[in-house]
């Protein structure tokens, strides 16, 4: 655990947090809650989605926090750790959307009518913004998911590829060779400007 100019960096807040101490997770969320949001809008299409990832992700670390299951944080930085967190925060959405869509079904089939959407406050540019990402996911969809989160990590988050070997448990090596077999497989995909951005 180190300090530098009397600021604690990320693993002696993540020791902290060890201990149940919710002034390192509210810095921790200061540092990380963009890059956790922007992960999980590239991962949901949906920025209301991102919004509650980013909201169970932090939930989440604070319930491990309280329980004494918060595991030793090995790199320099809390990131990858709290963005392959929030990737299975966005499974959970997803499964959850899906239960809402088959219950909204269900209701729209027994009223006989439809169940109009609220669209309050959405913006031309934030509707655009989706259907681009929309866009993007389909198309990562077509690959093995240890490999697109090789792509959310390394490429999109910025992480190095030593913090993502840590956080997903694997070699250094491994995360090199799914980012190249992602790079291959996406070449029919290229034109996605979203896509061609990344992987360049």
């Amino acid at each position: 655990m180190t300090e530098r100019g009397g600021v604690p960096d990320d693993r002696a807040l993540w020791s902290r947090l060890a201990g149940a101490d919710d002034a390192a997770l509210t810095e921790l969320y200061r540092r990380h809650c963009d890059a956790v949001y922007n992960f999980a809008f590239r991962r949901t299409a949906s920025w209301a989605a991102a919004e509650d990832v980013v909201q169970a992700t932090f939930t989440a670390v604070w319930r491990r926090a309280r329980s004494g299951t918060v595991d030793q944080l090995r790199a320099e930085t809390a990131r990858a750790v709290l963005l392959v967190m929030a990737g299975q925060e966005c499974a959970n959405a997803a499964r959850a959307a899906r239960r809402l869509r088959l219950l909204h079904g269900r209701i729209e089939a027994d009223a006989g009518s439809a169940v109009s959407a609220d669209h309050a406050g959405s913006t031309a540019a934030r509707v655009d913004d989706e259907r681009q990402m929309s866009e993007v996911h389909l198309a990562l969809k077509r690959i093995p998911a240890v490999q697109r989160e090789a792509i959310e990590l390394v490429l999109w988050s910025h992480c190095s590829i030593a913090e993502a070997a840590g956080a997903l448990g694997v070699s250094e090596g491994t995360v090199k060779s799914r980012l190249h077999r992602a790079r291959r497989s996406l070449t029919d995909v290229i034109e996605i400007d979203a896509l061609k951005e990344a992987l360049t």
